[in-house]
């Protein structure tokens, strides 16, 4: 497949310059309350994102939406939360990356808890790819690409991004 990446930059410069405002308006929102995604095991999900990435499990209850299902919660820091739901009884396909769905989850640690949680995957056997000195890709029980970026809130491989 033949790929115009002239014809992209082009286009993403014509984007830039209709779009990007260099006085940026008040966001009307508060913030992310939280993301949810699905999961095949409760306790797998739990081990694996408080043992293992160090997210306080903040709360577990029914899902108000599907009975017998868990809503439950994890703190990542800056008042946000992941959150996940299992669905038992429903016959579910694994996790697939598909246009319009989720690539990735990136979350900001601080260089020293990057550099530990980097080396607590290794001890679990979790495949991961780096990218840059910074960036830590990875993927959850389910299959959901998740990216520890040591950058600050805000930045992105040294531009400000906010």
């Amino acid at each position: 497949m033949d790929i115009d990446y002239a014809a992209i930059e082009t286009n993403r410069a014509r984007i830039r310059e209709r779009y990007l405002r260099a006085e940026r308006p008040e966001s009307s929102a508060r913030g992310l309350h939280h993301i949810a995604l699905i999961c095949s095991d409760v306790e797998r999900t739990i081990k694996f994102y408080q043992e293992l990435l160090e997210f306080p499990l903040t709360e577990i209850f029914e899902n108000r939406d599907y009975k017998g299902s868990n809503h439950f919660f994890f703190d990542i820091g800056n008042g946000n939360l992941l959150a996940f739901f299992d669905l038992p009884g429903l016959d579910l396909a694994p996790y697939q990356e598909v246009l319009g769905g989720l690539h990735h989850i990136a979350i900001s640690v601080e260089r020293g808890k990057w550099e530990r949680l980097r080396g607590k995957l290794d001890a679990a056997g979790v495949p991961y790819q780096m990218e840059s000195d910074a960036s830590i890709y990875f993927r959850d029980p389910d299959g959901a690409r998740l990216e520890l970026l040591a950058d600050p809130l805000g930045e992105m491989y040294g531009s400000r991004v906010l």
